[in-house]
């Protein structure tokens, strides 16, 4: 079984110019969802689409790969999270590499736990399901399983 992570990071933020390497508590922010993916060990792959050099200079530095740029079509304001994920899926196909699982972990999620995403992909397997979301439940219905 090959998984890989896609840590989905587009350079050009219009709220938060630059927020996926903006930095936070004294690294950039993408940092912390490449390091939680890495942590995991449960990735044989750990990349970053990006359509930005200085995006992907900073996430090869914390051991993200980066074996292409994102297009054009896929990084626009409008540009959905599933097209970019089936991108990089495609582009990896053409180098010769499948995965059977995939994770989309967002570029500022400084706050993601690698326990939970091993977690995540324990009941991915178990219940055989097409996929699992991360779902956080406070208050008085917390105990809700």
């Amino acid at each position: 079984m090959k998984t890989i992570a896609i840590i989905p990071a587009r350079g050009g933020s219009k709220r938060i110019p630059r927020k996926n390497i903006k930095d936070f508590c004294g690294k950039p922010i993408i940092a912390y969802s490449i390091e939680t993916a890495l942590r995991s060990e449960i990735f044989d792959e750990v990349m970053v689409s990006t359509d930005d050099q200085e995006i992907a200079d900073i996430s090869m530095k914390y051991e993200a790969k980066i074996p292409f740029f994102r297009s054009p079509e896929t990084s626009t304001d409008m540009a959905m999270t599933i097209p970019v994920l089936i991108e990089v899926l495609n582009e990896y196909k053409k180098l010769g590499q499948n995965f059977d699982h995939c994770c989309c972990i967002y570029p500022c999620a400084p706050f993601a736990n690698s326990l939970r995403i091993k977690k995540g992909m324990d009941l991915l397997l178990s219940e055989n399901a097409d996929s699992v979301l991360p779902i956080e439940i406070s208050g008085p219905r917390a105990n809700v399983s």
